[in-house]
């Protein structure tokens, strides 16, 4: 159990990223992820707005769970912790989106849904194949990793059951707050990485990460790499919206005989 959490330093090599102990892991949680969020969305997608919104509660408080008792053995172990673990991850909004959609009303909920749809599966496979500098740095049966593997397909179930069970309004009126939403976190990640030398939402570096495709395209530039994986994120969030209400016209036409 020393080992597990890390107590003094993990003593195992990390297998690495994209090694078949990464990959079977990630993969195990995805199918978990999957095969949850069709079997509920599913069964309540005729249900009560109450009953469907009970499993959003539960995700809330899950994901939030997990990732305090990680904060606090991670701070416990080292008290400049909380400097690399505040909420400022594009995966991290969910700690806070989700249980916006879980406890909210009106427009405010509706936007909340909408923001989770459209990142929580982005999240979980950036978070899960894609992470990894946490491959490389840990082994993959560590709490920290398992951990992070379980936050992440979290944010992917919610997004998944949402539209499933139909809570997703996709309307484009509530758009620009998704945008409002993506791009005060990028503010804030942007002064954070600059207050605390840290490298939230990757918007300084890779890191080792997919984000490195885009740091070496436009050479490592300190002014259009953090700009560039912004837009990243608006083309992202436009396209998935577009994408959207093109299959929901489609499935409104009538079928020809």
């Amino acid at each position: 159990m020393k080992e597990f959490f890390g107590i003094g330093g993990y003593q195992r090599t990390p297998e690495g990223a994209f090694s078949w102990q990464h990959l079977l892991f990630v993969t195990s949680l995805m199918v978990i992820m999957v095969v949850l969020a069709v079997w509920l969305g599913k069964r309540n997608k005729n249900s009560s707005d109450r009953k469907k919104n009970l499993v959003l509660i539960w995700a809330a408080f899950l994901i939030d769970g997990f990732e305090l008792v990680k904060i606090i053995l991670a701070c416990a172990e080292d008290i400049d912790a909380w400097r690399r673990m505040l909420p400022l991850f594009l995966c991290s909004i969910q700690l806070i989106a989700i249980p916006l959609a879980a406890f909210s009303n009106g427009r405010i909920k509706e936007a909340a849904l909408d923001f989770v749809s459209v990142f929580g599966l982005l999240g979980a496979v950036l978070g899960t194949f894609g992470a990894t500098q946490n491959y490389n740095a840990y082994p993959v049966m560590s709490f920290t990793n398992v951990v992070s593997g379980i936050t992440h397909t979290i944010s992917g179930f919610a997004a998944l059951y949402i539209m499933i069970s139909g809570m997703a309004s996709m309307k484009r009126k509530n758009m620009w707050i998704t945008f409002a939403i993506l791009l005060t976190f990028c503010v804030a990640a942007y002064v954070a990485n600059i207050l605390v030398d840290y490298n939230y939402m990757f918007l300084m570096r890779g890191d080792g990460t997919p984000y490195d495709i885009l740091f070496n395209l436009v050479g490592g530039h300190k002014v259009f790499y953090p700009l560039s994986v912004v837009a990243l994120f608006v083309f992202y969030v436009w396209a998935f919206y577009g994408v959207w209400h093109q299959v929901e016209r489609k499935k409104k036409q009538p079928v020809a005989v």
